[in-house]
Parts: structure tokens; sequence; C-alpha cells
């Protein structure tokens, strides 16, 4: 109310010339009283005369005023600004400009608004800051408004449309002018305009100004309906229980407050006299139709309050009408209102499913840039090899030393990427030389002996780097996201994390089908005995092959520590589903590993966003959905072809 108050003060002053020109002392002086007893109810007006005074001084006294750092000269009541130098002394500064050098505290008196006049001074600071010479106080001025709008702030902000220069500050002037219109504006025809205009806009502001005229109350009523009129109630139905409707009764006086049955028999019990309540027995007082006569009984004698009986209850509720009133009371305001958020619901649907398609593309392509590596290992040579998550752990932390070498992140990334690939590259060499090699055609021996190298690999990277989690910081141009509106975003790290999984996918295909080691693979997968017999030597093919498999994980886990956690089980979030993913899409197949880590990804979002307290149920329920679907195409997606099909 003081804020209207201050508005219509404001309009009123602009349209009245002073009689003769004022200086600022002039006005604080007259309203010197108003001011020194600092009361919200009372000092509307002097704010108001300082605003609309048109001095180039009032923006520095309501500044000065409202920081605490004006004070009244108790001799003359003249007022300042001051600088405190220590406990008692102050720098003194006239309004004029003039320095007025130091003087004693005890001469003078602080000013010191409470917080609802600090508010006040703040509202009347608006029209100053939105015509400030510098963008930037002018932004924070909207950034203000946008953050408590009100009714004050309308008129200083369209005054200050037509004469700003720069597009964007002007383009989130007229919004929010428009946003104020809705919700303070007297016109209903301006009203309704300003929600046709924002009609399908996704901004949380607009769905916070027409959510209010479109809230409701419960009303209940004897008489007809007054008011804007969103619906009316049946008692009894889903929409509005009994014990809803009795409780709207009581509240509107209609009806007696009624007792429950714990209340009627504690005050049964605060009246037995000589073994009797009400005249009848205690013992019997075992059916609640006795209880009933005994309470009416000790009512009848105004022993307790009178009860209100069912036959009274459904009377009330015969005889009354129940409905939802609008708070906003023009019919025409709330259709259009309702209208324009029936739009934006629909359009926030589409968008909440553009979102989480982006994200299951988002959480595919990390999934695939986990499993590329185990789709030549596994796919390819058939090593169920569970130290790969291990691979994508070791490639993180080589990110992570490389960062502590190189501080410039940009130039730290662009180095991790080879470096973990070599590192990751000889791991695999080393582990197919030694241990696989030995296993192949050997299955349950292979994945055995790779689980245990698994543990061995976690204890070393914890006994190097401790438990705690190692930070792989990203450049600060993967900082933020990509924001389309304010339902749809993508972090900037996620879509570089899906231009990688594209790069390395060009790449694999790249090498398996150009060049001379994706020949020899391919040939040495469907019929190693001839490989060998055209000069193959499998034992080499199997070595690099793996070796790459095992580089390009290492990779991929300079990608996922960007995104993730670099501890030492980081692998092993991942394994899993790099396994699904291969045998979900088609062992062997570098396009069904792609489709395999879609389909994962979307299964995986679309369940949590169903269940999105519960992450280990989404990925149960993944699993399970997997299990029944490879029982159905126990090949994958997309089936190998060939001889290797029929091994």
């Amino acid at each position: 109310m003081t804020r209207i108050l201050l508005a219509i003060w404001l309009s009123l002053s602009a349209l009245i010339a002073p009689a003769h020109a004022q200086s600022i002392q002039d006005i604080l002086q007259e309203y010197g009283d108003v001011i020194a007893k600092s009361s919200r109810k009372s000092i509307g007006p002097a704010i108001t005369a300082l605003a609309s005074s048109g001095l180039p001084e009032a923006k520095s006294v309501l500044e000065k005023w409202q920081n605490k750092e004006m004070w009244m000269r108790e001799s003359d009541g003249e007022f300042v600004w001051a600088e405190e130098i220590d406990r008692d002394t102050l720098h003194i500064h006239s309004f004029a400009g003039d320095d007025l050098g130091e003087a004693p505290d005890d001469a003078f008196k602080q000013l010191k608004p409470n917080s609802g006049i600090r508010s006040m001074i703040g509202s009347a600071l608006v029209q100053f800051q939105l015509n400030d010479p510098d963008p930037d106080q002018r932004r924070i001025a909207l950034e203000a408004i946008a953050r408590d709008p009100d009714e004050s702030h309308r008129a200083p902000l369209r005054a200050s449309i037509d004469g700003e220069t720069s597009p964007t500050l002007k383009a989130q002037k007229e919004r929010l002018a428009t946003l104020l219109t809705i919700r303070f504006d007297d016109d209903p025809a301006a009203r309704i305009a300003a929600i046709d205009k924002l009609r399908g806009d996704l901004g949380l502001d607009v769905r916070a100004a027409l959510n209010p005229l479109v809230a409701t109350r419960r009303v209940a009523a004897t008489d007809a309906p007054d008011g804007n009129v969103a619906r009316t109630l049946k008692p009894g139905s889903d929409a509005l229980p009994r014990a809803e409707a009795i409780a709207l009764l009581m509240q509107a006086g209609i009806l007696p407050a009624t007792i429950t049955r714990a209340e009627q028999r504690a005050a049964l019990e605060a009246n037995i006299e000589n073994g009797e309540v009400g005249g009848i027995r205690v013992n019997q007082l075992s059916s609640q139709e006795m209880r009933d006569r005994a309470y009416a009984a000790l009512a009848s004698v105004g022993a307790v309050p009178a009860a209100t009986t069912d036959a009274e209850i459904d009377a009330a509720l015969e005889d009354t009408t129940f409905y939802e009133l609008y708070a906003e009371s023009d019919p025409d305001v709330t259709a259009a209102a309702e209208d324009a958020l029936e739009t934006i619901r629909t359009k926030v649907g589409f968008n909440q499913f553009l979102d989480l398609a982006l994200d299951a593309l988002s959480l595919a392509s990390i999934y695939f840039l986990a499993a590329i590596g185990l789709a030549i290992t596994f796919g390819v040579m058939g090593v169920i090899n569970m130290a790969h998550g291990e691979f994508i752990m070791m490639g993180a932390y080589t990110g992570y030393v490389i960062q502590q070498i190189i501080p410039d992140y940009t130039v730290s990334i662009l180095v991790a990427i080879p470096a973990a690939f070599m590192v990751t590259f000889a791991a695999g060499v080393a582990m197919e030389r030694l241990v696989i090699r030995w296993l192949y055609s050997r299955p349950l021996e292979t994945l055995l002996a790779t689980f245990g190298i698994s543990i061995a690999l976690q204890q070393i990277a914890k006994n190097i780097f401790g438990t705690q989690a190692r930070p792989l910081t990203s450049p600060g141009w993967l900082d933020g996201a990509w924001v389309l509106n304010d339902v749809v975003s993508i972090s900037y790290i996620r879509i570089a994390i899906f231009v990688l999984a594209l790069i390395f996918l060009g790449v694999f295909l790249f090498i398996m089908k150009r060049t001379r080691l994706g020949l020899e693979t391919r040939a040495v997968t469907q019929n190693p005995k001839m490989a060998a017999s055209m000069g193959i030597n499998p034992d080499r093919v199997n070595m690099l092959t793996f070796g790459l498999g095992s580089g390009i994980a290492g990779i991929a886990g300079v990608a996922i520590g960007l995104y993730a956690k670099v501890t030492s089980e980081l692998g092993s979030d991942y394994i899993v589903q790099s396994f699904m993913t291969v045998v979900v899409g088609g062992v062997g197949n570098i396009w069904g590993t792609l489709l395999g880590a879609t389909m994962i990804g979307s299964l995986q979002k679309v369940i949590e966003w169903f269940n999105p307290s519960n992450t280990l149920a989404a990925q149960t329920y993944m699993i399970i959905f997997i299990i029944i679907f490879i029982q159905f195409r126990p090949r994958g997606i997309i089936a190998l072809k060939g001889r290797a099909a029929g091994d």
C-alpha cells in the first residue's frame, strides 16, 4: 500500500510545477521533521519530493540516505552527508559538493532508515538508474526490477524506453514493461494485450506473472457466487471431499465447529458422576449411539458445547454453494491468462522432450566413447576385458598429471589426449603380451584374469593418487552451457564430448576401412588361419588391435574426466554400460555400438525422467529391459555377418 501511495505521489508531483525554484536543502528542510522521524507511514511525501524535484543532487541525496550516510546537524537542522573517520569524528560534505571538513559526531544525528524506508528509497532511485549513462547501472536497475517488481516501477520504466540506446537493454525494458502491465495495469484491455504479446514465451518470469491471475481460493456461501468464479464444486466429489467441504462450512461460520470422537470421549470422561454420564450408566456407553445420547444430555444442560449432528451437516451441505473464486476479478483477463498458460504448457512439454533428447544424446556420446575401445577388444577380438574400465581411469589420471605440469588448461587438454593414448596403448600392449595372448579362445579364464588385473590397477591408483577425487579441469571456453530457453540447455563440456565421439567414430572407421592395420584386423577376426597363410602375423595384429582399443579407452578417460570425478573407481562406473553397449549394438560392428549407446543412453534418461529420485532403480530397470531385448535379438541390433558370425 505504501508503495502505491508513493507511485501516486510521484505522478501528482510530476503534474504540479513548483511555484519557485528550490534547492535540495530547501526540500530537505521542508520535510526535515518527517525525515528525522523516519516513519514508513509518513515518509512517502519526502521521498517523492526529492525524486520528482529534477535537481541533479536528488540522486546523491537518496543514495546517501539509503546507505545511512546522511546526517542532520543538531544546531540548525541542516542535512549533510558524512564519512566516519573514527568513533568520534566525521568528515562532512554538503550536498552541493562542498567539503566542510571534520567535525565531532555528537553535533550531528545520523539518519538510519529501516528496511521498509530503504525499499521505498530504492523504488524512487529506479528512475535515476534506468537513465544512468552507464549501461551497467541500467542493467543492474533492470535486474532489481525483475527480482522485485512493483507498481511504482512502471511509470519510470516506460519513460526510459524511448531514450534507451542499447538494443539489448531496450528489449529488456520493453519486456519488463509488458510484465508490469500484466501485473499492475488497471485497464483490462491493456493487460490482455500484454498477455497476448507474451503468449508462448517460455520465460519463468512470464509464468510468474500469469499464475497469480489464475490462482483460486475455495469459498462456501449460502447466497449466489460473488466475483470471478472459476468453477462450482459438489461436496463429496473427488474435487471436494466431504471433509474439506465441512471444513469450508466451519471456516465460513455456516456450521459450528464439530468435535472429534476423541474429544467426545474426553468430555464424557470429565463429566462422570456416581458412575453415570448424562443420566446413562458408564457400562452402557459401549456403543457410539449411547455415547452420542450421553453427550447430547450434557449439552442440553450446558455442561459441554453442543455437537453438530450428521443431519445438520447434511442440511448445511445441501443449502450451501461451493465454488472456486479467481484472485483476479476480471474474467476476460483470467481467460486470456488461462489460454496463454495452456499455450506455454504445450511449448514447455515439447521443449522438455527436446531437453530430454539432448540429455540422452549427451549420455549416449559418453557411453559410446567409453565403449568404442571395447568394441575393438571385445567386439572384434572376442576378448572379455574386465579391465577396460581401468584403462579409462588411467586416461583420466594421465590428464590430471598433465594438468599439474602444464597449468594452461587448453594446452594441457590438447597434450593430455595423445599422452593418454600412448600410456594406455602401452599398457594394453603389455597386458596383451603378458596375459591375453595365452588365453585366446578361453573366455572364462580371460574374464577372471582381467578382473584380477582391474582390481590390481584400482589399488595401484589408490596407492599413487589416494582415495580423494582429483580434479580434471576443463578450459574456460568450455564453462557454462548453451541455453536455448528457460527449459532447454546443454553444457559445453557435453557438446565437446559429443563432438569428440563423432571424431573418434570417423577415426575408427578410417582405421578399419582405409588402413593396413584395419584390413589385417578384419582378416584375422574372420579367419585367422587363412590370414596367416596370406602372410599376416596374427600375434602382431592382435597386439596392435588390443593396444588400439586400450588407447582409445584412455582418450575416453580424458573426456569423461572433464565431466565426472576422477577416482580409482571411475572405470567401474562405465564398464557395465560399455559391455551392454557393445552387446546390444551387435558384437563386432561399430555402427551397432553407436546405436547401442544411443539406445542405452536414451533408455536410461527416460527411466530417470519417470523416476528422478532413484538412479539405481533406473539402472536396474534398464538392465532388465536389455535382458528382455537380448532374448529377442541375441546378436544385437546389427548382427555380424560372415564367417565370424557362425563361430
